[in-house]
């Protein structure tokens, strides 16, 4: 269940490279699920879009634009479930999303266009996505979206989860303290 909320420039998207953009980030939210392009897979793969006024967006203390690079500041938050991707995996989204984005709004050399984009994981604790009124897990979304339980993805998380559950039980933390696999104890 990836969101990704990209905050750009007032101005800098038009209606046309706004949806281009959509389509692009969709496509890496469908990526990082694995290629998980199923009904389930596409109804998770959320884009916000959010532009900001010149006057509320400081670089380096300025306004003007002195320390940015073409095509301007894109500033990226993608929120993936806890424990669903190792390293290697995010450095790739943070590839993935920062050359849509210059394949988008970009111009002149792409080096120094991505210099002023900057995407930011954030992880959300397991336990603390929640649709329809409750919580969903991550082994439910995986589900959801056709990843397979027993593929690569979902072993790497079980076993993020199971040393997580050890660490827990050896600070003595209390059973229900959340952020644990519903089954990791």
């Amino acid at each position: 269940m990836p969101i990704m909320n990209v905050r750009y420039p007032a101005g800098r998207l038009d209606a046309s490279s706004k949806a281009d953009l959509a389509q692009r980030l969709t496509d890496v939210l469908v990526r990082m699920e694995g290629g998980a392009n199923t009904e389930g897979g596409r109804g998770f793969a959320w884009v916000l879009f959010t532009e900001v006024a010149a006057e509320d967006w400081w670089i380096g203390g300025r306004t003007d634009g002195r320390f940015v690079s073409p095509p301007g500041q894109f500033l990226v938050h993608v929120s993936i479930p806890e424990g669903y991707m190792n390293t290697a995996h995010k450095n790739e989204v943070h590839a993935w999303v920062t050359q849509a984005i210059v394949a988008t709004a970009g111009s002149g050399d792409a080096k120094s266009a991505a210099a002023s984009v900057l995407v930011i994981i954030d992880e959300v604790t397991e336990g603390n996505w929640g649709c329809g009124g409750h919580a969903i897990h991550l082994a439910s979304i995986a589900k959801t979206v056709g990843m397979p339980a027993d593929g690569d993805r979902m072993a790497w998380s079980r076993a993020y989860f199971e040393a997580k559950a050890r660490q827990f039980a050896a600070a003595a933390y209390p059973s229900d303290a959340g952020g644990l696999w519903p089954t990791s104890g």
